[in-house]
């Protein structure tokens, strides 16, 4: 009996198993058809905000990418708050002072159904530097809560990411380096608002356009050259292939103006380029060669 019962401790976040059952195209059909229902106004600065503005957005969602990568939550907290954050705005006018207890709330919801470990009230808190207090926060929590009708659960780029990466047929040992690429890429769109009101579908399938051209076909393996793979992307998502290519290229312009304010940012002396553009810009964005 005495060693009948033993415990296994490790660091590394247990997932499931990729369920093949999910890749059918009936739920690939009903993501896109669900995916409408939680997309934020694109004129919600312009027709909602008042003290709000698109550069105060992108410092907001800069620092919930570094909460997220401190507390190395999984990939789909991060553009679920996001999104979370730009459907309240599209709703409540916010005061510039509550943007980051609003965006905190975000985190703290999202991290409760996407992530493996929740984060708490505690957490973040202290990642705020104690702006807000935990009361506050809770308070602001049911406030959105009940802003959004509790319907919190919208669909992300990356519900969509195992559906593009089966059509396109990446070969089992390149998966993952694309999907890391394409994560990084999704990241990036996150912080943008250029890409507040576009369908996570297009933003999910632009990311993985982008992904194999950086990494280039040939060298995966693919039997799909950059044209095909947007026609088959475009195919999938009912979309006209100018228009996802316009979106990637759109990422791509994003992308080179990220790395160039990270060049240009004032940033310590004492640190090389290398790390400016690291401390700036999604991880492993630097990867790509465009």
């Amino acid at each position: 009996m005495e060693n009948s019962l033993m415990c296994w401790e490790t660091e590394t976040e247990l997932r499931a198993q990729p369920d093949p059952v999910l890749l059918q195209d009936q739920v690939l059909i009903n993501l896109l058809q669900a995916e409408h229902r939680y997309t934020p106004s694109a004129t919600y600065f312009q027709c909602v905000q008042k003290e709000i503005r698109p550069y105060m957005r992108r410092m907001l969602t800069s620092w919930m990418l570094e909460v997220c990568e401190d507390q190395r939550c999984g990939e789909q907290v991060f553009p679920l708050a996001v999104n979370c954050l730009d459907r309240v705005l599209s709703l409540v006018s916010v005061e510039k002072r509550q943007l980051q207890l609003v965006g905190a709330v975000c985190l703290l919801v999202a991290s409760k159904l996407r992530g493996s470990k929740p984060m708490t009230t505690e957490t973040m808190c202290m990642y705020a530097d104690y702006c807000f207090t935990d009361k506050e926060l809770r308070m602001m929590e049911l406030l959105v809560l009940n802003k959004l009708k509790w319907d919190m659960e919208a669909v992300i780029p990356h519900d969509f990411l195992a559906h593009f990466l089966d059509i396109l047929k990446i070969p089992r040992d390149k998966v993952h380096q694309v999907r890391k690429h394409t994560e990084t890429f999704i990241a990036l769109c996150t912080t943008d608002y250029n890409f507040i009101a576009l369908p996570p579908s297009l933003v999910a399938a632009a990311s993985v356009a982008a992904s194999v051209t950086g990494l280039r076909p040939e060298n995966l393996g693919m039997r799909f050259s950059n044209i095909s793979t947007t026609s088959y992307l475009a195919h999938a998502i009912h979309c006209d292939p100018n228009v996802l290519r316009m979106c990637q290229e759109q990422i791509e312009v994003s992308l080179k103006s990220s790395l160039r304010e990270a060049k240009t940012s004032r940033m310590d002396n004492s640190k090389s380029v290398e790390e400016i553009e690291r401390s700036s810009t999604p991880t492993d964005v630097l990867d790509f060669d465009l």
